[in-house]
């Protein structure tokens, strides 16, 4: 059965390498601790503030 999960953070001006590193390390975390096997895919969108600026990410993994 095909699971889904969403992650989400915030990014802020300067620290952006940082918060993309850091989601990264939470879904690496998620798949180690839950032993999952087999990722089918990984999307991240990006959110946007009313002036358009990119204000924070979401990343869903669907998995096995």
């Amino acid at each position: 059965m095909i699971k889904v999960k969403t992650f989400a953070t915030e990014l802020k001006i300067f620290h952006t390498m940082k918060e993309l590193y850091d989601l990264d390390e939470k879904v690496n975390q998620f798949i180690k601790d839950n032993n999952i096997n087999k990722i089918v895919s990984v999307s991240d969108t990006c959110t946007t503030d009313d002036k358009g600026a990119t204000i924070g990410v979401i990343r869903v993994i669907a998995y096995e």
